[in-house]
């Protein structure tokens, strides 16, 4: 009976977690690239 209840659950959080790994590519920030912003260095140039 505990195999019946164990076995969708852990079936659930395979799924859950293979599904976060969808997006390719490593991450950009949005917009064009001569108005990004971000990284910058701190403090902020004056």
């Amino acid at each position: 009976m505990k195999r019946v209840i164990v076995t969708p659950i852990l079936l659930g959080c395979l799924l859950l977690a293979l599904a976060d790994c969808g997006k390719k590519g490593s991450p950009e920030p949005p917009g064009p690239a001569d108005r990004i912003t971000f990284p910058r260095t701190y403090p902020a140039p004056d």
